[in-house]
């Protein structure tokens, strides 16, 4: 059955829309070519795109040519607004940006443990606020949340969890109340899956599984282009997978005995600690990941030069940390055979594809099915890059395509 005439119209715009996001400011004749569409529909859609406010003219090709030159036409960036909350157990972060998705604001507040629930809110709230004024952003079209935890995959909320601040919950209802915007709250694991997906160490891959390594651990499973949550929305919950290693079994209450001894920040300090390795972690950064920041400095110092006691520990320690990793990607390779697994957050980023190439050779020996290690390329950033991205992406689908 053929579209309507004004779904068509939808669509072509629609087409044109992403185009001019990805590519940048673009002519009629740039369209026309990308697009495939006839010179006199192209004329149509610019002309509807710039009736409508979300197109104008922003300069012209400079081209030598007889005859004036070819305009340029691009998306009007602050037609909307945009925030981006990266919800930590001990803080809050926030980005404000435009609809194309450029920084015009960002702010970090900690959230200390003995902060009450209300007192937390409000001054989270109050941050997103005062980082929107900043910016210039009289009213938010779309929020993204990214924060541990469950996200039930039915309601979307942000699901009760023992061991969180009751405050994380309680943020996503008041700024949903608060706010005249689109709310939206995703898992901080799978917003980083999102962000290296997109811009990062799983560009290309429709399927792979992301390993968060930061002050806790976590991970997302990405199959055939799908993000996948699971029924209760806990796929990815690795900390509580029983392993090797430690001197008991995780419970429903808490990942003690789980994965999250072997790799989560107080048990990668613990095991620099067995090796010697020392540093000193920069504000809101794991200790974990300034401790494999040091050692990989260390040994990749070593392999430029003569090796002394320290890169000899360094190196120790990586091979030991890596030892840990490989049981993780292990049990999700043979599972999911995802082809790729990406070392991500702060440890991760911080390893590089120093202590990614040595849970590789681990895992090869391991496992006959061949998959590759990846050291995410955004770090902890990767969860407030995300959440951007979810937020744009909201905005984007209701201003470009609202028949649709």
């Amino acid at each position: 059955m053929a579209a309507s005439p004004s779904t068509a119209r939808a669509i072509n715009d629609r087409l044109a829309l992403r185009l001019l996001q990805q590519e940048g400011p673009l002519t009629a004749g740039q369209l026309k070519t990308l697009t495939g569409l006839s010179r006199p529909t192209v004329a149509d859609l610019v002309e509807r795109l710039q009736d409508s406010g979300l197109v104008q003219v922003v300069g012209e090709t400079g081209d030598r040519r007889r005859g004036p030159n070819a305009r340029l036409y691009g998306i009007i960036a602050d037609r909307a607004h945009l925030a981006a909350l990266d919800v930590r157990t001990h803080s809050v972060s926030v980005v404000v940006a435009d609809l194309l998705g450029a920084t015009l604001a960002e702010a970090v507040l900690p959230i200390g443990s003995d902060t009450a629930t209300e007192a937390a809110v409000e001054r989270a709230a109050a941050l997103l606020e005062r980082t929107a004024r900043e910016a210039g952003a009289v009213r938010l079209h779309s929020v993204g949340i990214g924060a541990p935890g469950l996200v039930d995959p039915v309601t979307g909320e942000l699901r009760d969890t023992s061991g969180l601040p009751a405050w994380h919950r309680r943020l996503v209802a008041a700024l949903q109340e608060r706010l005249p915007a689109t709310v939206l709250v995703e898992n901080e694991t799978n917003l980083a899956a999102l962000a290296e997906q997109r811009l990062g160490a799983a560009r290309g891959q429709d399927t792979f599984v992301l390993l968060w390594l930061g002050h806790g651990v976590g991970a997302a499973v990405v199959l055939d282009g799908r993000l996948r949550r699971g029924a209760s929305g806990g796929a990815g919950e690795i900390g509580f997978l029983p392993v090797p290693g430690t001197s008991r079994l995780p419970s429903a209450l808490a990942c003690d005995g789980g994965f999250h001894s072997l790799a989560g920040s107080a048990a990668i300090c613990e095991l620099a600690e067995q090796y010697g390795v020392s540093a000193d972690a920069a504000p809101q950064e794991p200790p974990s990941a300034a401790l494999v920041r040091a050692a990989v400095e260390a040994v990749t110092k070593g392999e430029a030069g003569a090796k002394g006691d320290d890169d000899k520990d360094s190196d120790a320690f990586l091979d030991a940390l890596a030892d840990r990793l490989t049981i993780a990607a292990a049990a999700v390779s043979a599972v999911l055979d995802p082809g790729r697994v990406v070392l991500a957050g702060e440890v991760g980023h911080a390893g590089g594809e120093t202590l990614a190439a040595r849970v590789e050779e681990r895992l090869a020996a391991m496992s006959p099915l061949r998959t590759e290690v990846r050291a995410g390329a955004l770090g902890g950033a990767g969860v407030l890059r995300g959440a951007l991205l979810t937020a744009r992406d909201a905005a984007q689908d209701e201003l470009f395509a609202p028949g649709i």
